[in-house]
């Protein structure tokens, strides 16, 4: 795959529409071409503390930073034609619709990939975390389950395996 948006959430909790962080990576013609991180305010606004041991973030974090929508609508240009790729698609396509019903926005079906399914198939057994298949692609995952290293890393996967 040569097109492409890499896209990662980070949740402030248990609930999938509380993505308090967003990265994405924009991949035409097997090139990077740009990046996009953003602060989101979650909704429900709380952290747990499993999250916030996660990623790092808290309350304080987000407290001024934009509702899901002012966010979206910066990113939704930058990824306008282009499949979404993730790692472990099941858990960022599931924050992205759910934030997509907190805030009452028409979900235009993106098409989506997984770079997790991808590498359980070109690696068969052994672990799949995004840092251990980043590295068996070549990529070093310096700032895990921050949401744009992590988008970078999973569009370097893609970019490998997909």
């Amino acid at each position: 795959m040569q097109d492409f948006a890499a896209i990662d959430f980070e949740t402030a909790n248990n609930i999938r529409s509380s993505v308090c962080s967003v990265g994405v990576v924009i991949v035409r013609d097997g090139e990077v071409v740009n990046k996009f991180y953003s602060l989101i305010k979650p909704e429900p606004e709380y952290y747990n503390y499993w999250c916030s041991q996660v990623h790092g973030l808290s309350a304080e974090d987000t407290e001024n930073a934009p509702v899901f929508p002012e966010v979206w609508k910066q990113i939704e240009p930058l990824i306008e034609g282009l499949p979404l790729v993730a790692h472990n698609k099941a858990f960022d396509e599931s924050c992205l619709k759910a934030v997509f019903r907190v805030y009452q926005m028409d979900y235009p079906d993106y098409e989506f990939y997984c770079t997790c399914v991808a590498s359980r198939k070109h690696w068969p057994g052994g672990r799949h975390n995004l840092d251990i298949i980043a590295a068996r692609c070549g990529y070093d995952l310096k700032n895990h389950h921050h949401a744009l290293a992590d988008a970078e890393a999973c569009a370097a996967i893609a970019l490998k395996i997909i």
